[in-house]
């Protein structure tokens, strides 16, 4: 993900310099080779403040495209540095740490977007468009998913992104809306049926969690129901749910005839070793906002096909996921937002220049109204 936020800023005239800061110092150098000279490497470890302080006090933003575990620690440099900053998010508990430091951040006169990747992210912006275009908004569907082109067994699935989030997804409570509460409603059920155009057809999605994010805590009051699924091909849902049925994504350790060890360390070496590569990937997703205009019901869709560009390289999920973060970082560094403090996407970044610079990226934003 932070080679595809590279690839955007590099391309970007606006942008002068990127670092590229990583503890792989041939990882930077090969990255500054591919992007060009607006790139110099940087070698750093992420976990270490007396690496990360003078380093943000080089640039006008930063992109954090590491683990949510580092999330918090990248926001209280940012504070320290005076530097706007956003990340990729993942991880709701880590998020809502960050939001107590919103005084903190506006005292500094920064602004701080966690969650600014696909999933919270680029959604919760659309979330946020479709709402604000009614007078009387009542519901949100969002539905996301980012799958192979041409699925393979056995799961139909492929390394799209990190397993480890992937597992988290799978297991975690999910935050929605139902009639105007917060509830938490458990993940791998509530399936149902969605149609997008061929060649993908007849898919499946179920709850997951994390998709929703912030989107409950901002808009109780708003509206009455919210909620996200996970877009897969049919019957991979049943599997996954079978295997956390069984045990395998618990992360308490047991002993295996005096070997202790957690099922999921098990589940997700075996995933990662076994699961074909993402290879051409989609990214498909669909953002349904109903309510009123007046006195007209309407319904607000907004709904990309995202497919692997084979001009660049890019997988689908890179693309979806980078350039969100890559334009926020933008919006952060030339002051088009304004809010300060620790806001989440939807609270933050303006929608029209937001989708506005999506489609310029080629990112290809349907927006229907019926």
């Amino acid at each position: 993900m932070g080679r595809g936020s590279i690839f955007d800023l590099a391309r970007n005239d606006k942008v002068d310099e990127i670092i590229c800061a990583d503890i792989n110092k041939e990882l930077t150098e090969s990255m500054a080779t591919q992007m060009g000279a607006k790139v110099t490497p940087k070698v750093l470890d992420a976990k270490k403040r007396t690496d990360l302080v003078p380093a943000f006090k080089e640039v006008d933003a930063v992109i954090s495209s590491i683990s949510y575990k580092l999330n918090l620690l990248h926001t209280e440099v940012a504070i320290e540095t005076r530097t706007p900053l956003c990340d990729l998010g993942g991880n709701i508990s880590v998020v809502e740490n960050q939001l107590a430091l919103h005084d903190k951040a506006a005292e500094a006169g920064i602004t701080i977007i966690p969650d600014c990747g696909l999933a919270p992210g680029m959604v919760s912006v659309l979330a946020r468009a479709g709402i604000e275009s009614l007078t009387n908004p009542e519901s949100v569907k969002i539905r996301v998913g980012g799958l192979q082109q041409e699925p393979q067994p056995p799961l139909n699935y492929a390394l799209i992104f990190a397993v480890e989030g992937l597992i988290n997804e799978y297991i975690e409570p999910c935050m929605v809306l139902r009639q105007g509460e917060i509830v938490y409603e458990d993940p791998l059920i509530g399936f149902e049926q969605l149609e997008f155009p061929e060649p993908y057809g007849k898919l499946e999605a179920f709850n997951t969690s994390g998709g929703t994010s912030t989107l409950p805590l901002t808009y109780q009051g708003v509206i009455n129901n919210l909620d996200y699924k996970t877009i897969r091909y049919p019957g991979h849902g049943h599997k996954m749910w079978c295997l956390m049925r069984l045990g395998f994504m618990d992360d308490k350790e047991h002993d295996f005839d005096g070997i202790k060890i957690a099922p999921r360390t098990v589940l997700e070496r075996l995933l990662e070793k076994n699961l074909p590569p993402s290879g051409k990937d989609v990214t498909l997703i669909r953002v349904t906002v109903e309510g009123w205009k007046g006195t007209e019901s309407r319904k607000i869709i907004f709904e990309i096909v995202d497919e692997f560009d084979e001009e660049s390289g890019l997988t689908s999920m890179m693309r979806t996921t980078s350039f969100p973060a890559a334009l926020a970082a933008q919006m952060l560094a030339d002051g088009t937002i304004e809010t300060k403090g620790v806001c989440p996407p939807e609270r933050s970044i303006p929608p029209e220049p937001f989708i506005e610079g999506l489609r310029e990226r080629g990112i290809d934003i349907q927006h229907k109204v019926f």
